[in-house]
This record gives C-alpha cells, sequence and structure tokens, in this order.
C-alpha cells in the first residue's frame, strides 16, 4: 500500500495535465473512492467486503454514467408516422422532415414541449437505425 499511493498520485497527475480528466464528474469519483476502499479492505484480508465495495464502485458508475441503460427509444414505425417518412428514407430526408416539424411546434414557437421531445426522440431513433443498418455514418454527416 506503501507504493500504490505515490503510483496513484502521479497517475491523477498525468490524467489531469494531459486533460483526460474533463470528463470527470462527482459521482466518478464517489465511484473511484469506494473501488479504491474496497481495494483497501481486499489487501488487508478482508476479502468479502472489499470484493464486494470494489464491484459496487463500479456498478455505481456504470449505472450513473447509463451504461447499463436499455432505453430502446421509440419504436420504428411510429417515428416514420410521426415524422412522415418513408421506410427507405435517407439521413437527408428525416433531417429535413424533422426540420419542418420542430419549427412547429417548438416551444419558442408556442408549441408543447412534449410533442418536441417525442418529434427529436423520432429522429434519434431513425438516424441511428439508420446508421445501424449502413454500417457505416458517411451518409450521417449534413
Amino acid at each position: 500500500m506503501q507504493i500504490l499511493l505515490p503510483i496513484l498520485a502521479v497517475a491523477l497527475i498525468w490524467a489531469w495535465w494531459t486533460g483526460k480528466l474533463k470528463q470527470f464528474s462527482l459521482d466518478d469519483a464517489i465511484g473511484a473512492t469506494v473501488f479504491i476502499l474496497g481495494l483497501r479492505l481486499l489487501t488487508t484480508g478482508k476479502i468479502l467486503p472489499g470484493a464486494i465495495l470494489m464491484a459496487g464502485g463500479l456498478l455505481y458508475v456504470g449505472f450513473r454514467r447509463g451504461r447499463f441503460r436499455h432505453d430502446q427509444g421509440m419504436p420504428l414505425d411510429d417515428a416514420r408516422r410521426l415524422l412522415g417518412v418513408a421506410e427507405g428514407a435517407s439521413i437527408a430526408d428525416i433531417r429535413a422532415a424533422h426540420r419542418r416539424l420542430i419549427a412547429k411546434v417548438h416551444p419558442d414557437a408556442g408549441g408543447s414541449e412534449e410533442l418536441a421531445r417525442r418529434i427529436n426522440a423520432a429522429r434519434d431513433a431513425l438516424i441511428a437505425a439508420h446508421t445501424r443498418g449502413n454500417g457505416s455514418r458517411r451518409d450521417s454527416i449534413s
């Protein structure tokens, strides 16, 4: 443990210096602290509490960052119907339909926040399905 703290300090200084910590949040710090506490317990012979804390720290960070979310979004048929595009519509067609609709229903233009959210979700679902289907993002750049 005597050598672990200086190594950890050097690693943190390097990560801060190179800008790797820009996406580091308070939730990440909490998860890392719990993980390190679990590692400390593990190295002192308290295997079960240490392993539980280490796993808990990793799971906490994973859930807070949304890595375990299984949100499939809007069904594609509903998304097409909402935007008014055909099944084989290109990304440009999807974006044009989105722009046309969002201009009418945006909350700043007196529309509904819920409808604007659904239109954005429909666009996101269709573009994601299109890029998954093509295997490339070549058409997604506008």
